[in-house]
């Protein structure tokens, strides 16, 4: 333990980070948002060394300023290191200086507390348009935990917030997991934030404080954490939890994403995946988590009867919702796929995030194909099923009728109805970065 404060122990380890930099510029040469960020003519080295900039006087060259704001999270950038640097992180405290640099903390404070508001008011009102008092207990938004009071559960399951717009994805994970006999208690949602929107906004200090008061209720399993939330994932694994061992001189917990943790129990799993699922799938792939994608084909192919088509389509990003940095070419890359996807005659478009799945689950209307997350998948093989609310309601592109649909739910949950409609129109339908063709198809 040292009397480090969360502040000092991070930047002790960017201080050591940025000395370990070579300025090679390998990184810049790899990453998948320099071109569409506009900025495939300026020099690699250049462009990293004013990242250097950024971080150590919030000040660099428009280019390093550009890339750093492009920035989708791909992860590429810390395969082509050769120097144990992760350039990923040195370009989120890009950001942050950036943030310091042009506002003061009150109104860098204010900021993150107007985001976290608006992602916690959005994040409960989808839910509880959906789930029963019962079913939001099962996911941690309640005083129920499925971990008996006095044992220690195997693992704690993270969900992060916005998972919870879309809970069918989190319960079929509890699901999987009470098949596979494992206990668990489950946490997130607001109340258990990660601290990256405080991060975003450069109010460090306050990301630190939430991300840690998480951390400590975290710490509670035999085994360590399981994550859901890429994003969630990579502020815990790249910032809050390295800031908290410097400090206390040991790492609370690991952390895994869940279908990482899933490849690694497949022995495990493949006898509960007893049914044939005959379809030909192709997978919406991100590549920003190391091993996700070869996890999640791997889980694929355990599936009977299951046939895995590759689209040839970049796996850029984190997840959907990170490459919203780039729009167009958020855009574009959705477009290209679901023509690829028609084209190639699959059956199901298979999402891996929850971000990923409401950005593309309504073109379920106007496509020949569905769209599923890989979690239904094996549940359908392992006789497990949760029913895709938000897909159903998206898809009617019809904030009335789909607070009409709700209003059993918004009565037993005392919302306003007026307020569930705003959410539905900013949060549901708003979430929409490829719009819907102008008619449904046949």
């Amino acid at each position: 333990m040292t009397d480090l404060s969360f502040e000092a122990a991070l930047n002790e380890r960017v201080g050591e980070m940025l000395d370990a930099c070579t300025r090679c510029g390998k990184c810049v040469e790899a990453c998948p948002s320099v071109r569409p960020a506009g900025i495939a003519d300026a020099s690699p080295t250049d462009v990293i060394a004013g990242v250097i900039d950024l971080v150590r006087l919030g000040e660099g060259s428009e280019a390093s300023r550009k890339w750093a704001s492009s920035c989708m999270l791909s992860g590429d950038c810390i395969r082509a290191c050769d120097y144990g640097v992760n350039p990923r992180f040195l370009l989120a405290m890009a950001r942050s200086a950036m943030r310091r640099k042009e506002s003061d903390l009150a109104t860098r404070r204010r900021a993150g507390v107007t985001r976290y508001r608006e992602t916690s008011r959005d994040v409960a009102t989808l839910a509880r348009m959906q789930l029963d008092h019962a079913a939001l207990e099962r996911l941690g938004q309640g005083a129920a935990t499925l971990a008996a009071k006095d044992e220690v559960p195997d693992f704690v399951f993270y969900t992060g917030c916005n998972v919870l717009k879309t809970p069918h994805i989190a319960l079929l994970a509890l699901d999987i997991m009470d098949v596979l006999g494992i206990s668990y208690s489950v946490m997130g949602g607001p109340s258990h934030c990660c601290g990256v929107m405080q991060f975003r906004t450069g109010d460090t200090e306050m990301s630190g404080r939430m991300g840690t008061s998480s951390v400590d209720k975290m710490s509670s399993s035999r085994s360590g954490v399981l994550s859901w939330c890429p994003s969630c994932y990579v502020q815990f694994s790249e910032t809050t939890l390295p800031a908290i061992e410097r400090q206390r001189g040991a790492k609370p917990f690991e952390m895994t994403p869940f279908l990482r943790f899933l490849r690694g129990r497949l022995d495990q799993l493949r006898p509960h995946l007893r049914a044939p699922v005959e379809m030909r799938v192709a997978l919406h792939r991100h590549s920003g988590v190391a091993g996700i994608v070869e996890a999640v084909l791997e889980l694929l192919e355990a599936v009977p009867g299951m046939e895995i088509v590759d689209l040839r389509q970049p796996a850029a990003g984190l997840q959907s919702a990170s490459m919203s940095v780039l729009p167009d070419y958020k855009r574009e890359l959705q477009r290209a796929e679901l023509e690829a996807a028609r084209e190639a005659g699959i059956d199901a478009l298979v999402t891996i995030y929850h971000s990923d799945h409401r950005e593309l689950c309504a073109h379920e209307r106007d496509q020949p194909f569905r769209i599923l997350n890989i979690l239904e998948v094996l549940g359908q093989s392992m006789g497990l099923h949760r029913r895709d609310r938000h897909k159903e309601l998206k898809i009617t592109q019809d904030a009335d009728l789909i607070v009409r649909e709700c209003e059993d739910l918004i009565a037993a949950h005392a919302l306003d109805s007026a307020f569930a409609r705003e959410v539905v129109v900013k949060a549901m339908l708003g979430d929409q970065p490829l719009p819907l063709e102008a008619s449904p198809r046949p």
